[in-house]
């Protein structure tokens, strides 16, 4: 790959990135407000269920746009595990200010009620999951928004190098 060739994929990747934040933005917006709503905790797990196929359509959309129709598997590769990279940056930082300035316990005070509730309490006890779901609270109420953007940071950019492949496996076109 030449540093042009590499530049473009870069700059494919940082706009498609983009995209697909905005896409896990909203995702995230539909999760805590299904929280109260479970019509929108659905439309949070389509929107997620969707991302290997936008990214598949977009790496699609520089194959042919950007690479005349030809890329080759490592690229396609790297073009999607940039996207990832790019957008993982973006959710984070999204998320780093709802938990910094917005949330205001909401979210663990909403998980708290929700463990509270006798059907919640019963199924807990019959899996023996009480005190480990307590200490789990406990420690999600210590932890800083910081500390909560990191982690999804690096979940996501650990899927997009596992989703990468296939992808750029299927999306693969005139090499060999």
């Amino acid at each position: 790959m030449t540093p042009a060739e590499y530049i473009q994929l870069k700059a494919f990747a940082r706009i498609d990135g983009a995209l697909l934040s905005l896409l896990w933005i909203a995702s995230f917006a539909c999760y805590v407000v299904g929280i109260a709503s479970p019509m929108y905790g659905m439309i949070a797990l389509g929107l997620m269920v969707v991302t290997p196929f936008f990214v598949g359509r977009r790496l699609g959309k520089f194959r042919d746009e950007g690479r005349n129709g030809i890329i080759s598997l490592s690229r396609g590769w790297a073009y999607s595990v940039f996207v990832f990279f790019y957008a993982a940056i973006l959710l984070a930082l999204a998320q780093y200010v709802y938990f910094a300035y917005i949330d205001q316990g909401y979210l663990l005070s909403s998980f708290r009620q929700f463990m509270s509730s006798p059907e919640s309490k019963q199924v807990l006890e019959q899996y023996g999951m009480q005190q480990t779901m307590t200490e789990s609270l406990e420690m999600m109420g210590q932890m800083r928004p910081i500390d909560y953007a990191l982690n999804v940071l690096t979940v996501n950019i650990v899927i997009g190098i596992v989703l990468g492949f296939p992808i750029a496996a299927l999306m693969k076109k005139g090499c060999k």
